[in-house]
């Protein structure tokens, strides 16, 4: 995996999902991450990877041969449509529907869709409502 440019958040450093089908998991968070205009960082033999996300097989030398349990993931959009779109494209792709785009009671503006991935992971997609980012991205080079 070589790269010479990250963009991280100010949390989460990276998040790694060890899956049984890399090629159904790389289908389904393609096409999640298309939608919300995320490109692919990189792939390799057993793991594919997005910004702060790490797919991989479970016999990868990072997963020590072992699957994750199930988790709750949230990715960023930049407005409703793009909600929408991640939910199209997540039903598409093998994803399950959690929960259809719309308004949530966790504070005003709050927009979001949930899916079941294909290995049981609840994937969330929210808009905050009209907000100003400092920047879209904290960009590291090396």
């Amino acid at each position: 995996m070589e790269t010479q440019e990250l963009h991280r958040g100010r949390l989460i450093d990276h998040i790694q999902l060890v899956v049984n089908d890399l090629a159904t998991s790389q289908q389904f968070y393609m096409a999640i991450l298309d939608a919300l205009e995320v490109p692919l960082g990189g792939s390799g033999e057993g793991y594919f990877w997005a910004d702060e996300l790490f797919v991989s097989t479970a016999d990868s030398q990072a997963a020590q041969g072992k699957l994750t349990g199930r988790y709750h993931l949230a990715f960023q959009a930049r407005n409703e449509a793009m909600v929408e779109a991640f939910h199209k494209a997540a039903l598409a792709n093998g994803g399950t529907d959690n929960g259809a785009p719309g308004l949530r009671d966790y504070h005003p503006g709050y927009y979001a869709a949930f899916v079941i991935d294909p290995d049981g992971n609840n994937i969330e997609t929210v808009f905050h409502g009209d907000a100003r980012r400092s920047a879209a991205s904290v960009k590291i080079n090396f």
